[in-house]
């Protein structure tokens, strides 16, 4: 595999509010005021990834594939998808620009209409089973000492929270960081990471719940699976979140019929979640994986 990945000290850790989507605009679509065009289509419109395993990608695999068919089924339409990759823009190129009625797995913000959260996961240690590394604290001594990887965005600091907390600590020399998008003809760039820590590569990874969750779900090596605590020194930075979909403004019936299938679902979804190995807020540590 061709791992993309570059070292922490090349990178000047700003601070970030951006998660997944750093630095995207909404666009200005269409603002009528009679029946949106949305509700009238036989078609439920997602704009996913379509390389980006577990939350979705062209085969219908991943779990965000699963729930546009869920939804879709109960609104009584089809799912049809406009496949754009998950970079810079993307709202804006996206649902911004019309090509689409609903996007899986925000995260809540202003530029666009939101339903209520369909799970909430956070930031989480990966190890391997067999190193017994049990420590959940962000501010944990051992952090010191370890080979860590973390997720980097870009060479601009627009970074994820770990890698943020670990340089205002100092925790720089010892770090590596695994470009998130990295090489796109690769199956999910992202994944690099957490197989960096299943091959004995780095001894510890950082990295947001429901990509850890899955992919050590899938390792043939134990991995244990820690929630990230202690962070409340790194304020307004979050390490967890609850989870959304987006619809654009002009279309609040959407939203209602999205946040009526949320509720109606909310066990099937939680189960959903489960078998994708998605570490849940409040779960505690998991032992994934040993295939």
């Amino acid at each position: 595999m061709n791992i993309c990945r570059v070292s922490v000290r090349r990178v000047m850790l700003l601070f970030s509010f951006s998660l997944f989507l750093p630095g995207v605009t909404m666009a200005s679509g269409p603002f009528l005021h009679e029946v949106p065009e949305a509700l009238q289509r036989d078609e439920l419109r997602v704009c996913a990834d379509p390389n980006n395993l577990p939350y979705s990608n062209r085969r219908g695999e991943g779990f965000e594939n699963k729930l546009a068919e869920m939804v879709a089924r109960d609104l009584g339409k089809t799912v049809s998808y406009f496949w754009h990759a998950q970079r810079r823009g993307f709202l804006r190129s996206t649902l911004g620009a019309d090509k689409c009625d609903v996007i899986l797995g925000m995260t809540p913000n202003g530029r666009v209409a939101t339903t209520r959260s369909y799970y909430r996961s956070s930031y989480v240690f990966v190890s391997r089973a067999d190193r017994d590394l049990e420590f959940s604290s962000m501010q944990a001594p051992e952090l010191h000492d370890l080979r860590i990887g973390v997720h980097l965005i870009g060479d601009d600091g627009t970074n994820p929270p770990p890698a943020h907390a670990l340089g205002q600590q100092g925790i720089v020399e010892n770090v590596e960081g695994y470009l998130i998008y990295g090489d796109y003809r690769e199956e999910s760039p992202p994944s690099a990471l957490i197989k960096a820590v299943a091959s004995g590569e780095i001894d510890l990874a950082a990295a947001w719940g429901p990509l850890a969750g899955y992919y050590a779900s899938q390792s043939d090596v134990p991995l244990r699976i820690v929630p990230i605590t202690d962070t409340l020194e790194y304020m307004p930075m979050l390490f967890q979140y609850a989870i959304v979909m987006g619809v654009q403004k002009t279309n609040p019936e959407l939203k209602r019929q999205l946040n009526e299938v949320i509720y109606q679902r909310k066990e099937e979804i939680q189960a959903l979640l489960e078998r994708y190995g998605v570490p849940l807020a409040g779960q505690g540590a998991m032992i994934l994986g040993g295939r």
